[in-house]
């Protein structure tokens, strides 16, 4: 019998090890099933666990500053804008030809009525006075001889001496002289009105503009304006108003009772301050422009330090003459979504609610009028409004609304 030697070991080693692999894998694989499902186990009771502890554990109120809504009195009104316009405004004219002798104002200052403004060369003017004085006096005399010759004439026709033909010519002529003299009186009258014109002075008090001509210039009646003259205590504002606007001011002033002395008007100045004085209004247009829909309105402003100009553009504000009673909160409380504005409240268990409102006008330092959604005593959170939800606690602290706004 022949023997075969045996095999190497490395032959035997690859002959066997994968039937080694697979069965240490037989093995191996139940094993570590088993461990994973008592792992997963393991982390759902733990899972469980958890969120069962979380929801035994109360959610901590979250700190908030609130304001507590009350009414207060407000003064309302609508914005507009506007622009100062003078009274009266004057242009200064020669009213005769001649050069400028004179200029008697300073550009910009203010003058009283009456003040001399222009002189032009009265030299001419006063020697056709003259003259015109000269005619008067012979059309004067002229009358007078008139009037001897028809006495004499009417003596000597008593006697026959003359027949009734002179009188009567006597008599014309001397009706002929009365009415040179008035030509002449008239004359003179004219050559005195154009020697006054000469002078030209202000026929208005009020603030007198650029001259237009120098000292030395030819000026006549159809060389145009010398100078313009405005008043400027008081002046108007004129501003437009929307015929919805003017028709719902109407109808609200007439379901409160209200006239139109019952409304002030006040103007805001280029840089946002309030003009002192108070007007009224004295005019509202009587037809509607057919290209913006709006109704031209006039009010009546005193101007007494004339910080009001002649074209100045200023917004009007109108408004009642007594304020009215209105819930306001910062504008800061004020929330929007699609559904519209709305704040964050707090219950009597100091939770968070939402509360839909209806806002109004916006005032001064960031306050805003609530028309509806709020009452007298309500409390609206204004601070920490983001780390908080609806439904959810809060440890509501009062605050001063002017440092929420």
């Amino acid at each position: 019998m022949i023997s075969l030697p045996p095999p190497p070991p490395d032959a035997r080693a690859q002959r066997d090890g994968p039937r080694r692999r697979g069965a240490v894998r037989d093995v191996l694989v139940p094993f570590l099933a088993g461990a994973g499902l008592l792992f997963l186990a393991a982390c759902d009771q733990g899972g469980d666990q958890a969120q069962g502890n979380a929801q035994q554990q109360p959610q901590q109120p979250v700190p908030v500053g609130v304001v507590e809504v009350r009414l207060e009195a407000v003064t309302l009104g609508e914005t507009f804008v506007g622009r100062i316009e003078a009274i009266q405004r004057v242009e200064l004219r020669a009213r005769v030809t001649g050069f400028l002798e004179e200029r008697l104002f300073r550009e910009g200052e203010t003058v009283e009525q009456g003040t001399p403004l222009f002189r032009i060369e009265p030299e001419i003017y006063e020697a056709v006075v003259e003259q015109r004085r000269a005619d008067l006096a012979r059309a004067e005399a002229e009358q007078e001889n008139a009037i001897v010759q028809l006495r004499r004439a009417q003596e000597l026709v008593q006697r026959n001496n003359i027949p009734e033909a002179t009188v009567d010519e006597r008599q014309a002529a001397a009706r002929t002289a009365e009415a040179g003299v008035l030509q002449a009186r008239a004359a003179l009258r004219q050559a005195e009105i154009d020697l006054g014109y000469t002078e030209i002075r202000s026929p208005i008090a009020g603030r007198i503009g650029q001259a237009l001509f120098d000292v030395g210039d030819l000026v006549n009646p159809e060389s145009g304006a010398l100078a313009e003259l405005v008043t400027q205590d008081p002046v108007y504002v004129l501003f437009q108003v929307s015929q919805r606007t003017l028709l719902d001011a109407q109808q609200a002033a007439g379901a409160q009772g209200l006239n139109p002395d019952s409304f002030v008007v006040r103007v805001l100045l280029p840089d946002g301050s309030e003009y002192r004085y108070q007007g009224k209004v004295n005019f509202v247009g009587i037809t509607v422009s057919q290209q913006t829909d709006t109704v031209p309105v006039r009010a009546e402003l005193p101007n007494p330090e004339g910080l009001l100009r002649d074209g100045q553009f200023v917004r009007v504000l109108i408004q009642p003459a007594e304020p009215e009673q209105a819930i306001t909160i910062p504008q800061a409380a004020i929330q929007a979504d699609q559904q519209g504005n709305f704040v964050l409240g707090v219950d009597g268990e100091n939770k968070v609610r939402i509360q839909r409102v209806e806002t109004g006008e916006t005032l001064d330092q960031g306050r805003v009028v609530v028309r509806s959604g709020l009452q007298q005593g309500d409390r609206v959170i204004i601070q920490g409004i983001q780390q908080v939800r609806p439904g959810a606690p809060v440890d509501p602290s009062p605050i001063d609304p002017d440092e929420g706004a």
